[in-house]
């Protein structure tokens, strides 16, 4: 991962802003739908949001009284964090390297933005085995992915670039994305999340079609009356977690939890 691109490419995006479109949002309150569903089985539950970005998760949550620790890599990121809220904890930090947060210390570990920029394998498989320390026996972990046929769809052939993209060898004979140094994003595979979880030893209770066929039609759904809108929600709610739309969603969510 090239550090210094990614904050500079942070320095300038606006995540919150982002996630507040009507596309965007989904994404969000799918999140938040899955996460308030487990908070409830854990008595006053510590939360640590690994890669928080701008801090819209750490914010909502610490908001509704829970005790939240933010992790971010790029500096501007948590100075907005800590201007946004003084009462969430923040940590500059790498999600590869958690040095400073004690072992089995958070019930709810948020893995959200790191896996998207992690290149290696090694590099993911390491941010889910600091998130998997810090998190206490008994407790869960969600993470976020990218997934690799969005981007192909989308990139590729929806955008016009999929035989360049072959040509210059930024795609494999069976499609699947290659990363060098100097990419910022990083896309997976439902083989590649399975892989992860078993070589860290977690155990899944859910994955889910974070955004479903959203991004696909992001400018049909923005332009959506609030009625239709709501049924588009509902729709996704009820579809997000079958199989047959796993792979083709922007972002998974894989809720996994740490063996007492």
């Amino acid at each position: 991962m090239n550090e210094i691109e990614l904050m500079n490419y942070y320095n300038k995006f606006n995540e919150d802003k982002r996630l507040n479109t009507r596309h965007g949002n989904i994404e969000f309150i799918t999140a938040i739908h899955y996460i308030e569903s487990y908070l409830k089985n854990f008595n006053d539950p510590k939360i640590i949001d690994i890669g928080a970005g701008t801090g819209k998760y750490s914010d909502y949550f610490e908001k509704l009284g829970y005790s939240v620790t933010a992790v971010e890599l790029v500096k501007h990121n948590l100075k907005v964090i800590e201007k946004k809220n003084k009462n969430i904890k923040t940590f500059l930090r790498n999600a590869t390297n958690l040095k400073g947060i004690a072992d089995n210390s958070y019930d709810i570990t948020l893995l959200f933005g790191p896996l998207y920029h992690l290149l290696t394998d090694e590099e993911k498989i390491k941010a889910i085995e600091e998130a998997k320390r810090v998190t206490k026996r008994g407790g869960l972990i969600f993470i976020s992915y990218y997934m690799n046929e969005y981007a192909v769809i989308n990139y590729g052939f929806i955008e016009g670039n999929i035989k360049e993209s072959l040509k210059n060898n930024l795609i494999d004979n069976n499609f699947h994305i290659i990363h060098d140094k100097d990419n910022l994003y990083s896309m997976v595979r439902l083989s590649d999340i399975n892989r992860f979880k078993d070589i860290t030893n977690l155990t899944r209770l859910k994955i889910v079609a974070q955004d479903g066929p959203t991004e696909y039609m992001k400018k049909i759904i923005n332009k959506m009356d609030d009625e239709t809108y709501k049924l588009f929600i509902d729709y996704h709610f009820s579809t997000c977690e079958l199989p047959e739309l796993l792979g083709a969603s922007r972002h998974i969510l894989d809720i996994l939890k740490k063996d007492e």
